[in-house]
């Protein structure tokens, strides 16, 4: 049996081995019905099951059901509707910006994938993301200068200081030098976050070559800046990571975005709303995603092991990084253009073949296809840039869609405060 999912059928026993499955007294305990009921969700298709192996038992795909109790939820009030929308349910915000969908993501109305493979600059991108328009031309941003000398910084971190880390440090001492920073008008918040893009291309490689700073600051784009900070000697590779860039530019509310979303409703400046989207990028089941991809690829080491690693953590029941998306069942269409890249200009590099034989391992045991990471991890391994690239990709691309929600954050005006319905703690 079969159900309809994003214009094509999708298996009841269909499941990502990272998806928490529960019993059926468990299952028809969360949607507060009788077995019977539970049942016949799972005959509509609204309930996936899962055979347990040895025994006549079904599992049940836990973020269905949860998904099932929030609409159903919906009639009983407001109260029990957020507490579901908080955890990948039911949308709880307006935006613009952009949207996902069964046709992928779109940025205002426009093809994010159909952007990047137009070669289309992250500069225009952010100018359509922030002003809803996307100009005729790749608009031209102002070279900016180093606030203070590199080395200054790179005397306060360790020269192996992940780029990511970097950039959390950098940002609060750009604040410290902006006394004019709060509450800015619109058009000068834009000039301030175009500024900051390029700031947080240029200083990617502080820690261990600070003197690279200036220089990347000069490039004419983002893209560039972060090819030069990196010494990249691949000739296209303001080309390619301008499309990744293009590619994490903005993805609806995650959970960056939404903390920057709720740091902008305090009325806190942009950089103070930046510091906090960087920290909430930097968990492993988030940003941090590009990290556990890498490790993943250390522990495999060679081609020929790739598939012994992969059966023996699904053996064990643990999740192997890079692959599948809850909001793309069919597959991240992100993926494909970023994967395509780094298999084009450097097929050789060892561990881009590592990390197409752990892509291969997954397609032969029937597991989702990569997620964007895996393409990130690829992509930075085929440039031959250093460890922490990845999510730094995702995290200087991912900038842009966070001021474009700070923006429109501060014109709707209100204050993101939801609040918490107390229940009795299982400890006393």
């Amino acid at each position: 049996m079969s159900r309809r999912k994003g214009g094509r059928s999708q298996s009841r026993f269909d499941h990502r081995p990272e998806e928490e499955l529960v019993t059926a007294v468990e299952a028809a305990a969360l949607l507060g019905v009788k077995r019977a009921t539970l049942y016949t969700y799972v005959s509509r298709g609204l309930v996936r099951c899962v055979p347990e192996p040895g025994t006549k038992e079904n599992r049940y795909v836990r973020s269905d059901l949860e998904r099932l109790k929030t609409r159903h939820d919906a009639r009983a009030g407001h109260a029990a509707v957020a507490s579901g929308a908080l955890r990948w349910g039911e949308p709880v915000i307006d935006s613009s910006v952009s949207q996902v969908g069964a046709e992928g993501l779109a940025y205002r109305g426009h093809s994010a994938v159909a952007l990047a493979m137009e070669g289309r600059s992250l500069e225009a991108v952010a100018e359509l993301l922030w002003t809803g328009r996307l100009p005729e031309q790749d608009p031209r941003w102002e070279s900016v200068e180093p606030p203070f000398p590199p080395s200054e910084l790179a005397k306060m971190l360790p020269r192996d200081t992940p780029p990511v880390a970097a950039l959390s440090a950098l940002v609060p001492l750009l604040a410290a030098r902006d006394a004019v920073r709060f509450s800015a008008p619109p058009e000068q918040e834009k000039a301030r976050a175009r500024r900051v893009l390029r700031q947080l291309a240029a200083w990617v490689s502080v820690a261990h070559a600070p003197g690279r700073v200036a220089r990347a600051l000069r490039a004419e784009t983002v893209a560039e800046s972060l090819a030069l900070a990196w010494d990249s000697k691949v000739k296209r590779a303001p080309e390619l990571l301008n499309r990744a860039l293009v590619l994490c530019a903005d993805h609806e509310l995650n959970v960056s975005t939404f903390t920057a979303r709720v740091t902008a409703s305090s009325g806190a400046d942009l950089y103070a709303c930046l510091c906090a989207a960087l920290g909430a990028l930097s968990g492993p089941r988030h940003g941090g995603a590009c990290d556990r991809v890498e490790a993943l690829l250390t522990e495999v080491g060679k081609p020929e092991r790739a598939a012994a690693v992969v059966y023996e953590r699904l053996r064990r029941g643990e999740s192997v990084p890079g692959f599948g998306h809850q909001l793309y069942p069919e597959g991240d269409p992100r993926s494909p253009p970023i994967l395509e890249a780094a298999r084009e200009v450097r097929p050789e590099a060892p561990r881009v073949k590592v990390a197409r034989a752990v892509q291969e391992a997954m397609t032969a045991a029937g597991h989702p296809a990569p997620s964007v990471d895996l393409g990130l991890v690829m992509l930075a391994e085929a440039l031959g840039l250093p460890p922490g690239a990845a999510a730094t990709i995702f995290a200087v691309g991912r900038a842009a869609g966070w001021v474009a929600h700070i923006l429109e954050q501060r014109e709707q005006g209100h204050l993101l405060r939801p609040r918490a319905r107390y229940v009795q703690s299982p400890r006393g």
